[in-house]
């Protein structure tokens, strides 16, 4: 297995440049007058339970829940005995009409992480009950990086961009090398204009196995 902490040296120059320090300030400040989601112990999950060598498919999200209980550090995911949001609800649904999968009862989608599925949210905290609180206050320039370096791997890649926001990331994939998978969004104000019946999980194991990969097993 590879080392579950290969992002550092990947990402470290990140940790360099004049937008991470202010990040830090502000993330610190909000940290010492309000809530802040997921807490600072599963910020980076994703990338702690999902290594850069392992990473084979890359499903972006964009902020994390804002309801006290709920974000985990992993895009669309809720802790395992916490009510399932509706937008995962709809992944559910579509999963089971996808591949035939009974719906899950709890909404913790770490089996996808650990097997090469980086579960990434554009930004990466969020202020309870406020949803886009923290964006573009400096995470989206650290989860572009985050991107560019999937898209350098010299493996096949599957990119599954959910919504307007997630979809403009599909200028970051070199699409000649890479595979793009990308719908409408799952909530309930959109997943009936065209997430519903779009096939992400059989789409994005035939990209896998048609790459000479294994395939993902979704199912939870």
């Amino acid at each position: 297995m590879a080392t579950r902490t290969d992002w550092n040296p990947i990402l470290r120059a990140e940790f360099e440049r004049p937008y991470w320090s202010e990040l830090q300030t502000f993330l610190r400040a909000e940290r010492q007058q309000h809530t802040v989601y997921p807490p600072q112990d599963e910020v980076f999950r994703a990338l702690h339970l999902c290594s850069y060598a392992e990473t084979k498919v890359v499903i972006l999200g964009q902020d994390p829940y804002h309801g006290p209980g709920q974000a985990n550090g992993l895009a669309f995911s809720v802790a395992a005995g916490e009510r399932i949001p509706p937008s995962l609800q709809n992944i559910h649904k579509e999963l089971e009409s996808d591949l035939g999968f009974t719906r899950p009862s709890h909404g913790l989608l770490e089996p996808w992480a650990r097997q090469g599925v980086l579960l990434l949210n554009a930004t990466l905290t969020v202020r309870a009950r406020s949803a886009a609180s923290h964006q573009k206050q400096g995470w989206e320039t650290f989860t572009d990086e985050v991107l560019r370096a999937v898209m350098n791997k010299p493996e096949r890649v599957v990119f599954v961009l959910w919504g307007a926001s997630a979809r403009k990331k599909r200028e970051l994939v070199d699409t000649a090398r890479h595979t793009v998978i990308e719908s409408p969004h799952p909530s309930p104000l959109s997943a009936h204009r065209g997430f519903f019946g779009s096939k992400p999980f059989s789409q994005t194991n035939n990209a896998l196995i048609a790459a000479g990969q294994a395939p993902i097993d979704w199912a939870l």
